[in-house]
């Protein structure tokens, strides 16, 4: 069995904290019934950096994130902290992580498991058993290009301004990672762009169209950023693994997020190339953000946040068979008929964020007897 495995928790903001705590009670039965240690070290990001020490990310904390084998992210950020300027914001601390430690393919799936297809705003025919693959690209485009800024021109006017910039080879790299996964799933991938109006747009066309030729058994597909929105807000099951630039993954995937019921069953992974002895950098996180608006009250879903782990204990630890066991657990769970908050539905029975990670725990000795 593995062990040893170094870990960094990050819990930061709001229901951050919540949510993580819930997690480290499946670690903990990890260890106790599975033999798998992990040595786990926790650190500061976003506003409880700030509050702490200054940065949303500092020095300390990135030395942590490059000495561990993988890091879970809670949440950051919170009202308590919107009056700072933009370089001192909490959400700072995610981008300087996905930046320094290169984590540049953000994995997005959205699933929607049969005991959660009425959670769906959607009819639950056109959700059931939906299981799609967001790649978005997650260290380039206009998050992170320069130009940027607000100025104030020579008329006295002033504007806002950022710089959708993407290079050859960010493209090619998320393009390989998208064209392997579609490869070992149903072999159809959809690459979303604005090539009709984006210069940038059309050379991302032009990249992914000639990266293809590398992935002979992939179908690709080629659709405008608007027209997937519509798409996947009317028939979500025609897609299997979806392409696209930061900003347009970054829309897309909370969209596909609503289509599944809830962000908070939502995980995430942001990886890294992997170096000569195949190490990658990771990053694992729920979607759901920080929900100040809930934070404290116990109410939060930590299913997210759990199942955030189980791809960590997939794609850096190898161990897909605890990471399946983690994930039926939480299936289970759900069709036993327990609910927090934003997946309730008529007879389910509601709990908090405590009972419902007591119940994957439970369902896990269950299936370990």
């Amino acid at each position: 069995m593995p062990a040893n495995k170094k870990l960094l928790v990050l819990p930061g903001d709001g229901i951050g904290p919540e949510v993580v705590r819930e997690v480290r009670r499946v670690i903990d039965w990890l260890d106790r019934r599975r033999q798998v240690t992990f040595d786990v070290e926790e650190g500061l990001v976003g506003g409880a950096a700030i509050d702490a020490l200054g940065h949303p990310c500092p020095d300390r904390t990135m030395e942590q994130a490059l000495g561990a084998d993988a890091i879970l992210f809670g949440s950051v950020g919170g009202p308590k902290w919107d009056s700072l300027p933009f370089e001192g914001r909490p959400e700072l601390g995610i981008l300087r992580l996905r930046k320094e430690l290169g984590l540049f393919a953000n994995l997005r799936p959205a699933i929607v498991w049969s005991p959660l297809a009425q959670a769906s705003s959607l009819k639950a025919d056109l959700v059931d058993g939906l299981d799609l693959m967001i790649v978005r690209e997650s260290t380039g485009g206009i998050y992170f290009g320069e130009p940027r800024g607000i100025e104030t021109l020579p008329d006295g006017t002033r504007r806002g301004f950022d710089t959708e910039t993407y290079s050859e080879e960010e493209i090619v790299r998320v393009a390989r990672v998208a064209f392997e996964l579609a490869a070992k799933r149903s072999g159809r991938l959809t690459s979303v762009e604005k090539a009709n109006v984006m210069q940038s747009g059309r050379f991302w066309r032009e990249i992914v169209t000639r990266t293809a030729a590398e992935f002979p058994s992939v179908q690709l597909s080629h659709m405008y950023a608007d027209n997937c929105a519509m798409q996947l807000a009317s028939r979500p099951k025609q897609f299997d693994v979806i392409l696209a630039s930061n900003l347009f993954g970054d829309l897309l995937s909370d969209l596909a997020a609503a289509v599944t019921g809830s962000l908070g069953m939502l995980p995430s992974a942001t990886l890294g190339a992997p170096d000569s002895s195949g190490r990658r950098h990771a990053l694992y996180e729920p979607i759901h953000g920080s929900a100040p608006d809930i934070a404290g009250k116990g109410i939060a879903n930590p299913c997210a946040q759990i199942l955030s782990f189980a791809m960590l204990l997939r794609w850096s630890f190898g161990m897909e068979e605890d990471a399946r066991l983690i994930e039926n657990a939480v299936e289970k769970v759900l069709s036993g008929g327990l609910r927090t908050a934003d997946i309730m539905v008529p007879g389910a029975a509601r709990v908090g964020t405590s009972i419902m990670g007591e119940a994957v725990v439970r369902e896990l000795d269950k299936m370990a007897a």
